[in-house]
């Protein structure tokens, strides 16, 4: 292991030491915002220098058995012990690289998640509807909350455009590689003469804002309207405006919200998408920027990228970024996406750890 890494896990464990005294002390609930921040950091520290310690022990006993080498009767069982911590010090040293390569400051954040129809007329809004219910299936597994905040219908069933919140813990991280392009190829139920018909839907996954610390918007960029909400086939239309749609003037950013049962409501859950969208934006502008010229193996992000193929006739799904093929659609339709986005996660891991041995 490099006396780098060693250095800043001998700083971590001494960090974790001082947050254990503090936390301890009859003085830590004082300040319950900083003591929540300190219960934070000790979590995450803990599992960092525990494995560090596992590191440390594996090594000493490296050495030990090194030197029982020099017993003949010990020999046999020193070579056995040699073989074991030579074989788990690197697996441990590369988990160890894992756990502190840089963390992405949005893991933990709820989510807005956008699906919309795109080629494929009223089957890419029946795809839409699928999708949208893969996801809300995957978020019943973690235990996650969905609330709807705004769907337009098609005519069919499925969704134009349906916008959904989704709360719960570390979304984001789980969710962050579902953005772009996705893609089905089925032979629809109005499809008389059997023939495969390939539509495609567009996935965005944009971490909530807080909007008073991550987004300045100034009150006269915004252009606010009301008006009646209507469900599918102009039912259901309310008798007040209760329906919100905010216009953020200068990048002519468009929210619609119109699910709430008040317009103060609608207001305010526009108001949280259209935040998250404007911090999205400047974001994928600044990794833009800053991207180095090696691509991503997760995607660059753009959301007009075909990521991802559900083929049903062949009962197959395919994620084009890391050349993944699953023969389970039925069960991945239902929500059981966890391979696809630990595989997404792997990968993104790899190539963080090949950019920070490419940069020493």
């Amino acid at each position: 292991m490099k006396q780098s890494i060693r250095d800043k896990l001998e700083n971590l464990g001494d960090r974790l030491e001082e947050l254990d005294r503090i936390l301890a002390s009859s003085e830590a609930t004082r300040d319950m915002d900083q003591y929540r921040k300190m219960t934070r950091e000790h979590a995450e520290l803990g599992p960092v220098v525990a494995l560090y310690k596992t590191w440390l022990q594996t090594e000493a006993d490296l050495a030990s058995a090194q030197e029982m080498m020099a017993d003949p009767e010990m020999k046999e069982l020193a070579e056995e012990e040699m073989k074991a911590a030579r074989e788990r010090l690197p697996e441990l040293e590369l988990e160890l690289q894992k756990l502190l390569l840089p963390k992405d400051a949005n893991d933990e954040r709820n989510v807005f998640l956008e699906i919309r129809a795109g080629t494929g007329g009223d089957e890419s809004a029946l795809f839409a509807g699928n999708l949208f219910r893969m996801y809300t299936r995957y978020a019943e597994r973690k235990r996650w909350q969905v609330e709807v905040v705004s769907a337009n219908e098609s005519e069919l069933g499925g969704y134009k455009e349906v916008i959904a919140r989704i709360a719960g813990s570390g979304v984001y991280s789980k969710l962050k590689f579902e953005s772009g392009g996705h893609r089905v190829q089925r032979v629809p139920e109005t499809e008389s003469q059997g023939r495969i018909h390939t539509s495609a839907c567009t996935v965005a996954v944009m971490p909530e804002a807080d909007a008073l610390e991550d987004v300045q918007i100034n009150p006269s960029d915004l252009r606010i309207d009301t008006f009646r909400a209507s469900g599918a086939g102009g039912q259901h239309i309310n008798k007040t405006d209760s329906a919100v749609r905010i216009t953020h003037l200068p990048t002519g950013t468009v929210v619609e919200c119109q699910d709430g049962r008040s317009q103060h409501q609608n207001k305010a859950q526009a108001m949280a998408v259209l935040v998250s969208r404007i911090r999205d934006a400047q974001e994928r502008e600044h990794n833009a920027k800053i991207a180095s010229t090696r691509k991503s193996l997760v995607g660059s992000g753009d959301r007009s990228e075909r990521i991802r193929t559900y083929n049903f006739p062949q009962g197959r799904v395919t994620d084009h970024r890391i050349n993944l093929t699953l023969y389970k659609i039925d069960s991945i339709m239902d929500g059981d996406i966890d391979e696809l986005v630990e595989a997404l996660s792997t990968e993104h891991q790899a190539e963080q750890l090949a950019a920070l041995a490419d940069a020493e």
